[in-house]
């Protein structure tokens, strides 16, 4: 190096990473600054070493400039710092603490040992590669892309999907498809591996549960096999996830989750997840995984419509070739309105019921196979149904309810919601309290007391509390 001895710089590099952990906190310093190392110095410009091409870039664009700045001030002849990849080959002894809680509910066996990289065998990595298929869940042959009925609640996230599946090159890494349960996601990600598939059977996809991928982690675990689970992870070209919400507090499966997305990342592979969140909203995950999962495109599924219900099920009684007269697709249309799921469940019902019976299906023999299930939807409101009536009324986004906005257009209708959650649905406060971005219960109790001062002296606050009581219950 030309200016000073290598001690010298050493002691100067330890103050600015002091100062960056200072600054940014344990959590970031962790993720992406601690991992930098010193390259050399040459001509006035420092280089810096990252250990992959993604986190180059990110470092750069996020803390670049202030990494120079600090460099400056501790050496005034560094007038530029560059970063630059040096891979790290990976050790398998470092590559993972034991996750307590996690291997514990898989076995009370002892703690483990990692085990050394050499015991990675050639044949071992081979039998991993090969053994994709196995660990990819089966997919239904029933959700594609041609059996996937597209509305306005759903056509961004489809046109995402397609354009995914279609694509020479990765576009947007990950694609990240959240919305509530029965909505399409698992039917979108099925229907991607499908596509992928059909057209260039030699590229490896792997789709599987979060549950599922963290199984396997703790599995390799127990069998001080981790080498050959990161081999099998990451030489894929797509990977998909579903449901990734349920690695929520699973520190070392997200640990494990984070390095696999980076390597596929870094590398040019697809990624495909789903949960039932935004990633910002996501409870129990890290804020270094939050800002991964949701730093590619993010395709919201929104509840179905009533021409959006229609069209499915004037969809799949063409798929059976079953008649259904109009009248009593309206009527599920309007009545079945949680999930799509459930709507396609009664479907099923109505026509079983007429094949096994020999009757014709009407209006009033729909209302007699289905009593059970339109008696719970009647008096069913979920807390997810307050939301975004409120929302709607009081002209905010869905988003605002879990979000920590505090401003008195935000919080004001956030307590209406609240309160209306905890009058009309059976939840306790702890539960309406996670509903609304992880609250705690006092928040609940003070919402519901704040409302209730309020409709005592202000009637038009009351009259607009009323109102959507109304519209909820009919």
């Amino acid at each position: 190096m030309s200016y000073g001895t290598d001690q010298m710089l050493n002691a100067q590099w330890d103050r600015v990473r002091g100062r960056l952990r200072e600054e940014y906190g344990d959590s970031a310093f962790k993720s992406w600054l601690q991992p930098l190392s010193l390259a050399d110095l040459r001509d006035g410009i420092l280089r810096l070493a990252v250990p992959t091409n993604f986190m180059r870039d990110w470092v750069a664009a996020h803390y670049g400039e202030r990494i120079r700045i600090l460099w400056g001030a501790e050496n005034p002849d560094i007038r530029s710092i560059d970063f630059v990849v040096q891979p790290v080959r990976p050790v398998a002894a470092a590559a993972v603490a034991q996750p307590v809680a996690e291997v514990a509910a898989a076995s009370a066996a002892p703690a483990i040992q990692p085990p050394r990289a050499e015991t990675a065998t050639a044949a071992a990595v081979g039998s991993a590669v090969s053994g994709n298929d196995e660990i990819s869940a089966p997919l239904d042959p029933r959700y594609t892309f041609d059996n996937f009925v597209v509305g306005k609640p759903n056509e961004f996230a489809y046109a995402a999907a397609r354009r995914v599946a279609e694509a020479e090159v990765v576009s947007f890494n990950p694609l990240f498809l959240y919305g509530g349960v029965g909505l399409g996601k698992t039917h979108l990600m099925h229907a991607i591996a499908h596509h992928i598939r059909a057209r260039n059977p030699a590229r490896t996809v792997i789709y599987l549960s979060a549950e599922k991928f963290m199984y396997r982690f703790v599995r390799a675990l127990r069998y001080q096999d981790t080498m050959a689970f990161k081999e099998q992870f990451r030489s894929v070209d797509v990977l998909m996830i579903d449901d990734v919400q349920f690695i929520g507090g699973k520190d070392s499966t997200q640990e494990e989750f984070f390095h696999t997305f980076n390597s596929l990342v870094d590398q040019g592979r697809q990624i495909v997840i789903s949960a039932d969140k935004s990633p910002s909203d996501l409870e129990g995950m890290e804020d270094r995984l939050k800002s991964r999962l949701g730093c590619g495109l993010v395709a919201d599924i929104h509840a179905t419509s009533y021409e959006l219900r229609l069209g499915i099920l004037d969809a799949k009684c063409e798929q059976m070739g079953v008649s259904v007269p109009t009248k009593v697709q309206e009527f599920l249309a309007h009545k079945i309105t949680s999930n799509v799921r459930e709507l396609e469940g009664a479907l099923n019902r109505v026509i079983a019921h007429a094949q096994l019976v020999g009757r014709d299906i009407t209006l009033e023999s729909t209302q007699e196979v289905l009593h059970d299930l339109l008696r719970a939807n009647d008096r069913r409101i979920t807390v997810e149904e307050i939301q975004k009536r409120v929302a709607e009324h009081f002209n905010i986004r869905i988003s605002d309810m879990h979000s920590a906005r505090r401003s008195r257009q935000v919080a004001r209708p956030r307590q209406v919601a609240m309160y209306l959650s905890k009058q009309l649905t059976s939840r306790s406060l702890p539960e309406i309290g996670r509903k609304f971005g992880g609250r705690d219960h006092t928040t609940v109790m003070h919402a519901v007391k704040k409302v209730e001062e309020l409709c005592q002296t202000d009637i038009s606050f009351a009259e607009d509390v009323e109102l959507l009581r109304r519209m909820l219950e009919g």
